[in-house]
């Protein structure tokens, strides 16, 4: 039976390139937005045409009712969640000292509570069918931290936690939950770095280029296949190597 994978933030950048792949691979896709419908319908239509299986589903999922929404409307389509990839995110840069209570909020409220609200949500149907994959995305600054990105940072460290307990939580009901920590990826969320700054970084990245969504969605497709599945409670670097 075709198994089906949601996609948090799923409509453009990393997410995007995760419904191409999971797609590709067979699955049915449920690609997530918040706001970027134009986007999502767009990734929906580009892929249907291709003949897969595809929907796309609004949702906030810093709002815990409208996570739990989103996996409900997942299961009345699809009837199963097999993955969940918990990928929506937002940064913000700049001193702490500046950051306003409403930026903090947003930060962590997609970045950590959503994490929690979506695994929550898909929680009992997963252990119901002795069966599942979870991964969530966190960063090479949760690992080690950001300089004016303490927020961001300290969301993604509490991704890693989450995960490691989680892990511990449903093993014995035969679900795996494992974290992609992401390096400098060429996608919109680092638009606002300069060209020199980018071309730094490539420069400290032991392979010598910056990462592609593509590279995050191959890891991705790793971790929820059948041969991963002795792998849970791991935080795997798709960084190139920036932190050893």
């Amino acid at each position: 039976m075709q198994q089906t994978v949601l996609i948090t933030g799923g409509s453009r950048g990393i997410g995007a390139a995760m419904a191409r792949a999971f797609a590709a691979a067979g699955y049915a896709v449920a690609v997530n937005y918040h706001r970027s419908e134009a986007e999502a319908r767009a990734l929906v239509e580009e892929l249907s045409s291709s003949g897969y299986s595809v929907r796309a589903f609004q949702a906030d999922v810093s709002d815990p009712g409208q996570a739990q929404s989103l996996v409900d409307n997942v299961l009345d389509i699809f009837c199963q969640l097999d993955i969940l990839i918990c990928n929506a995110g937002v940064a913000w840069t700049g001193l702490l000292c500046d950051m306003t209570d409403t930026d903090y909020r947003r930060v962590l409220g997609t970045d950590l509570d959503g994490v929690f609200y979506c695994c929550r949500a898909a929680y009992r149907h997963m252990v119901h069918r002795k069966y599942g994959r979870i991964l969530t995305i966190s960063s090479m600054w949760g690992r080690s931290g950001a300089s004016c990105e303490a927020a961001y940072s300290a969301a993604k460290a509490g991704v890693i936690g989450l995960t490691k307990a989680l892990a511990q939580e449903l093993g014995p009901s035969g679900v795996t939950v494992n974290c992609l920590a992401p390096g400098v990826i060429d996608t919109q969320m680092n638009c606002a770095l300069s060209a020199g700054d980018l071309r730094t970084l490539a420069e400290e990245t032991p392979v010598g280029r910056l990462g592609t969504a593509e590279d995050v969605a191959r890891a991705a497709l790793f971790l929820a296949s059948p041969q991963a599945g002795f792998i849970t409670g791991q935080v795997l670097g798709v960084d190139g190597g920036f932190l050893l």
